[in-house]
């Protein structure tokens, strides 16, 4: 049964302290080490620092990075064996998945942005259908006909 691959995603945070090019040589070497043990990087992400939910080792916030990957199981004990040794990882977790995670798509919110920096006149053209849209769904009452008078003109 160790012909069977699994998928796997690891979650580990960084302390907050270090700096950006160490950042990236933890990542290396997580990586790295991955492949050694016999695992396949399907995909890894340095996800920023965040505020945690509690404190850890007298650190607020941390440095999160993603790791999912592929292997037969017996990799995970090592690099996590690693991450526990290390003084720079303050948390890690590795949970197993069904299948492959899907890749992400690129948000819609950022494209509109990027068509609205081409656009500018667009930009504006929908705060005006905004703003009469928002008239016409006003709360009913006498202030309607002055509302929908204004958005009128």
């Amino acid at each position: 049964m160790n012909d069977q691959q699994s998928y796997y995603e690891t979650m580990y945070i960084l302390r907050p302290d270090i700096a950006e090019d160490e950042v990236t040589n933890h990542i290396d070497k997580y990586n790295k080490l991955l492949e050694e043990f016999g695992g396949t990087i399907l995909d890894s992400q340095m996800r920023g620092k965040r505020r945690l939910a509690y404190q850890i080792a007298k650190h607020r916030e941390g440095i999160y990075v993603q790791l999912s990957h592929q292997g037969d199981g017996q990799h995970i004990f090592k690099i996590e064996k690693a991450m526990r040794l290390s003084e720079d990882v303050i948390r890690y977790m590795t949970v197993k998945q069904e299948g492959p995670l899907p890749t992400p798509r690129p948000s819609n919110k950022s494209k509109s942005q990027s068509e609205n920096k081409e656009n500018p006149e667009a930009k504006v053209e929908s705060k005006e259908k905004q703003a009469v849209a928002n008239a016409d769904t006003s709360s009913s009452g006498k202030g309607d006909t002055v509302t929908k008078e204004n958005a009128e003109s």
